[in-house]
């Protein structure tokens, strides 16, 4: 009997150890091979699989080597800066190509009706699962999926509407024009000044959020926002290398700090939160920062009884949403303006004439919600910035069943990528001048200089476009008006110019832009 019961012990032993065998040599081996040969057959060409990390030593290699120096000159023609690998790939097998992300291959999706479809199939094509890792730095809204996600989208929406952003204002404008005025002072001692401006706008999106997210609490948000920081800067490292399941279970330094912020964060937004609610729960109207939105959004929600998942805001709901609009908003705003200063520090003629539609418009007064919207020459500006410079210069989608797109059949499992940068200065789509600055394309709107064309999605598109994109469009216009209310500037003779395409684009070696006061 016992003899009996160990064989069977044994025999149950090598079945699940085999059966781990079997499942590891798919996942590093059988599946990305099959996968190659569908690719393969349709015409797509990349390297060779390599065992378990494909390509992603030489992308980081090649990574790590582009940003040892700056390029010659001003160039908007820098995605060989940015993402050496995919330029090397297109330059080798044109843009029907793959690169492997490990053991998964990623599909290069460049053709404008192919990428409306991949937008607009949000759930045929999701967000790629995420290292563990990174639900520790952002989740909320952008990682949800399916009726969860349009649940909570839904719920969300109001507090991004325009009506509800006109209430934000002054606190756009405190900020704001705090920052200016410490430059004022720096330019009064002699008449002008050299600035780098990039860590100034990184400092101000922070207290922007922050003032915005929580009001009269913002000294608190900016306290988040420091850990916040710290944990990208922990987390990027990891979220680089090739993911192994179970990796962020172990106990090393990086997750254990990654863990410790998390906590902290968890607990200085769950105390804000709880006295929001308790002063709202005393009859005290929901105050018009973003916290108040989404109290306000979860409450009227339970008030109607409405219990679908996604539909009902908890602590922890809140917690991650407010996390979400840090990271987004921050990283969205301050590289929007850093690249706005360097072209039009280069392009004089076109800062001048947004100072003139400015000055026209406001005077030497503060700027106002209805006037910022009907600054027509800045906000063509700020559109060419957006398509020149994206926030985020590719976009990553995981096919979640066998579909076909186009004349393209891509397997369940395979990643497929929307190369954001090579669209937006794709010459085919806007013309011989298309790596060039020209706000004019913008003139008589989007539509009109995309020709139709699925060319231009800098916040994305399609059901799943950016929520924040209107509050971040008036974020940089406020400042910018303020800047040009009080300063004339050009791009300082130290400024190298160096694009990184690190988390979001943004200028490797700062940005040295020189001041005037007007």
């Amino acid at each position: 009997m016992e003899t009996t019961s160990i064989s069977i012990a044994v025999s149950l032993g090598c079945a699940v150890l085999l059966s781990v065998l079997w499942s590891v040599l798919n996942w590093v081996w059988l599946k990305p091979k099959r996968l190659e040969i569908y690719l393969r057959k349709q015409g797509f060409q990349g390297n060779p699989y390599r065992l378990l990390h494909g390509d992603t030593k030489d992308r980081a290699r090649m990574m790590l080597e582009a940003r040892t120096k700056p390029m010659p000159c001003l160039s908007n023609h820098y995605l060989a800066r940015v993402l050496p690998f995919f330029s090397q790939t297109i330059a080798k097998y044109g843009t029907r190509c793959f690169v492997w992300n490990g053991p998964i291959p990623l599909v290069y999706i460049s053709e404008p009706a192919m990428i409306r479809e991949v937008l607009m199939k949000i759930n045929q094509f999701q967000k790629p699962k995420t290292n563990p890792i990174l639900k520790k730095v952002a989740s909320g809204l952008i990682l949800l999926e399916g009726q969860v996600w349009a649940n909570r989208r839904k719920l969300l929406n109001p507090a991004f509407h325009m009506d509800k952003l006109k209430f934000m204002i002054p606190a756009l404008w405190e900020s704001s024009d705090a920052m200016v005025k410490e430059w004022e002072v720096m330019v009064s001692k002699t008449g002008s000044c050299e600035i780098e401006v990039w860590s100034c706008l990184h400092k101000l999106s922070a207290d922007l959020i922050s003032r915005a997210a929580f009001g009269s609490s913002y000294e608190e948000g900016k306290r988040i926002f420091e850990l916040l920081t710290e944990q990208i800067k922990i987390a990027v490292p990891v979220l680089d290398s090739v993911y192994i399941p179970g990796w962020s279970l172990i106990p090393n330094k990086a997750n254990r700090r990654i863990a410790e912020i998390d906590r902290e964060i968890r607990t200085l937004l769950g105390g804000v939160i709880d006295k929001r609610k308790k002063l709202i729960n005393a009859g005290e109207k929901p105050k018009d920062d973003l916290l108040g939105l989404l109290l306000e959004s979860s409450f009227n929600e339970i008030q109607h009884g409405n219990n679908k998942r996604g539909m009902k805001l908890n602590i922890e709901d809140v917690v991650n949403e407010c996390k979400l609009f840090y990271l987004g908003g921050q990283d969205t705003t301050s590289t929007l303006l850093v690249w706005t200063l360097i072209l039009l520090g280069k392009h004089q003629n076109w800062q001048a004439r947004a100072r003139e539609e400015v000055l026209n418009t406001f005077g030497n007064r503060i700027p106002d919600f209805h006037g910022l919207n009907h600054l027509k020459i800045v906000n063509m500006i700020l559109q060419e910035v957006l398509r020149l410079y994206p926030p985020a210069v590719e976009l990553n989608r995981v096919v979640s069943e066998d579909m076909t797109i186009g004349d393209v059949f891509l397997p369940a499992g395979v990643l497929v990528n929307l190369p954001i940068l090579l669209i937006q200065q794709d010459e085919k789509l806007w013309g011989e001048d298309a790596k060039e600055f020209n706000p004019e394309r913008f003139n008589e709107g989007i539509s009109k200089a995309t020709k139709g064309n699925m060319s231009f999605f800098s916040f994305g598109w399609g059901p799943r476009i950016c929520i924040g994109s209107n509050f971040a469009m008036t974020e940089a216009k406020m400042t910018l008006a303020l800047i040009l209310q009080r300063f004339v500037f050009e791009l300082s003779p130290s400024y190298a110019h160096a694009p990184s395409g690190t988390g979001t684009l943004r200028p490797q070696f700062g940005a040295q832009i020189i001041l005037k006061r007007l």
